[in-house]
């Protein structure tokens, strides 16, 4: 019949991070050189997995000073938003 049985759905929070980077204007400071050539990592469903993308950019680039990656909390800007985007400034 094409069901699949046996599928239990787990009920704990997922708690999304993203995992992002690029080239800075300079490593003292967090702007990036060209905001539209950001490397989107991916979004992930913990910190420890974000954590180990992060790590492994971070390591990835190591050698270019001017290359950073950031692990942020998405859950922070879901938590913070509204439903009405036109309002956030």
């Amino acid at each position: 019949s094409g069901r699949v049985t046996g599928v239990q759905t787990c009920a704990l929070p997922i708690y999304l991070h993203i995992v992002f980077g690029g080239e800075l204007v300079t490593p003292s400071e967090n702007v990036f050189k060209n905001p539209e050539a950001i490397h989107i990592v991916g979004i992930f469903p913990d910190r420890d997995t974000a954590y180990d993308a992060w790590k492994n950019e971070a390591q990835r680039t190591v050698d270019n000073a001017h290359m950073r990656y950031f692990l942020g909390d998405l859950q922070q800007l879901i938590d913070a938003s509204t439903n009405e985007p036109e309002a956030q400034d």
